[in-house]
């Protein structure tokens, strides 16, 4: 596979370059989670791409928005930065159509993710030719997510790295969404800041408001990649709260024009509901 772009300074290539998408094995981080051998959760990763283009035949410019769909039993997922890099890379080479660059994208990320990747295009304007799939609501219109929104609770907060101790329930069984925008984590290797907003959706014992509140921001200063980041929250409130149906779904803003939201259930049936946020 590619080069790992990671924390080096790397020239921007604008002629088609697959190899420079750069995998990650997702077994790595799951083994401290100790669910290599079977996954306790279905999924996919949301991958939004605001800042595509090509060429056609005739050399003028086409502009898209993309969407990409990662199974979560990929074996592995794509580093940021090779995705940017890499969709970068089409910028100066020539396509007959919207169709033929979506085919391309699907089979370079599926050859990299050693899954099925599905990509969909969307035109900027409605207006533009019948080639292109009309965009989705969802990319049109901005939204807020349905749920107990928890950030105006009044808590006091002194532990800004993960901690599945803070997480309490009480003994009433109910079914709830609860919601936070106070997601805070960071690049395992540059340190930026990834902003993000979490849904949690369950069915069990009922988790004490202001404890999951404690153990979101508690993330604040943990390094990790999005997709490890929400795999560990499921996999704590599994293990502490015990409910028995678990969704949980971060929304993550963008960064060089590209937004990851990984979605983890465990109910293969429940799928994630593509919107996109204010931040977004």
């Amino acid at each position: 596979m590619g080069f790992n772009p990671l924390g080096q300074q790397t020239e921007y290539v604008s002629v088609y370059s697959p190899q420079l998408l750069f995998p990650i094995a997702r077994a790595e981080s799951r083994k401290l989670l100790n669910t290599v051998a079977s996954l306790p959760f279905s999924g996919v990763d949301i991958w939004t791409g605001y800042e595509l283009s090509w060429l056609d035949p005739k050399g003028k410019p086409v502009v898209a928005v993309a969407e990409f769909f990662i199974p979560c039993d990929s074996e592995f997922m794509i580093e940021s930065k090779s995705f940017k890099l890499y969709l970068n890379s089409l910028n100066q080479s020539h396509y007959h159509s919207a169709a033929e660059v979506e085919e391309l994208l699907a089979r370079d990320l599926s050859a990299v993710a050693r899954a099925m990747v599905r990509v969909q295009l969307y035109p900027l304007s409605s207006t533009q030719s019948s080639q292109w799939r009309a965009q989705p609501a969802h990319l049109l219109n901005t939204v807020t997510l349905d749920g107990v929104l928890l950030d105006d609770l009044s808590v006091s907060i002194d532990n800004y790295h993960p901690d599945p101790n803070l997480l309490t329930t009480a003994d009433a069984i109910v079914s709830e969404t609860l919601v936070s925008h106070l997601l805070k984590t960071n690049c395992p290797v540059t340190g930026q800041p990834d902003w993000a907003s979490l849904v949690v959706r369950y069915t069990g014992k009922k988790i004490e408001h202001d404890s999951l509140l404690r153990y979101i921001v508690s993330f604040r200063e943990h390094q990790d990649f999005h997709e490890h980041c929400v795999e560990r929250i499921f996999s704590d409130i599994a293990a502490i709260c015990k409910p028995t149906h678990l969704t949980v779904y971060a929304r993550y803003t963008r960064r060089g024009g590209l937004d990851i939201n990984p979605f983890r259930s465990s109910h293969a049936a429940e799928q994630p509901e593509l919107l996109r946020l204010i931040r977004q």
